[in-house]
């Protein structure tokens, strides 16, 4: 494998582990498709997790603007699952720090912990595991935008969209592989039921 992967090094490495799966898979906001990809799997192991992560930052630190202010970057992650992502990131970096939105329990909007939130004039690369519905990701641009922070691009391991992803414009954005799977509104049309083995309903 090179020393940067390619995609297709990326999405074979996905398949070995057991990442990415095909089937038939019915997602909590009712879309029906023919990939499930769970990329806390392939990141299990040390070795993979470093190749991704440091592939990952190698095309953030392309950007000239983002490479002239990396001592005072903060990595910051839409939920704990991308703390993986966001910390071999900022190790490879050599960005300033790393923190975090999450939900409550009540499972309300995204929030930052106490004393862990952004600073008026801060500068920030948002940070995740998968882009796939892109809500998150939008919610906590917007709430770091609230606070005076910059957001100067978007980093994920895999973009996988679906027909509900937002744009984010002219945002920078590094990805180390797209995935272009099937998505269907209704698992009952002729085009669902063409995606061959059982359905498995999936939470994420």
């Amino acid at each position: 494998m090179h020393l940067i992967p390619t995609e297709e090094e990326v999405i074979e490495l996905l398949r070995q582990t057991g990442a990415l799966r095909s089937g038939h898979f019915e997602y909590p906001n009712g879309l029906h498709s023919d990939q499930y990809l769970q990329v806390p799997i392939v990141m299990r192991h040390s070795e993979n997790a470093k190749l991704l992560n440091v592939a990952l930052a190698r095309q953030v630190r392309a950007h000239p603007e983002i490479r002239a202010i990396l001592k005072e970057l903060s990595i910051v992650t839409p939920a704990t699952g991308g703390l993986p992502v966001a910390y071999g990131v900022c190790d490879a970096l050599g960005a300033k720090q790393v923190y975090w939105a999450e939900r409550g329990e009540d499972g309300g909007p995204l929030r930052f912990r106490p004393h862990l939130e952004p600073q008026a004039g801060e500068k920030v690369l948002l940070v995740d595991d998968i882009l796939r519905t892109g809500q998150k990701l939008a919610e906590l641009k917007n709430m770091i935008e609230a606070r005076g922070a910059t957001v100067v691009g978007l980093a994920v391991m895999i973009y996988q969209p679906n027909p509900q992803t937002p744009s984010f414009g002219s945002l920078p954005f590094y990805y180390l592989a797209k995935l272009n799977a099937m998505y269907y509104m209704d698992g009952s049309s002729v085009e669902a039921k063409r995606i061959p083995g059982p359905i498995e309903k999936v939470w994420i």
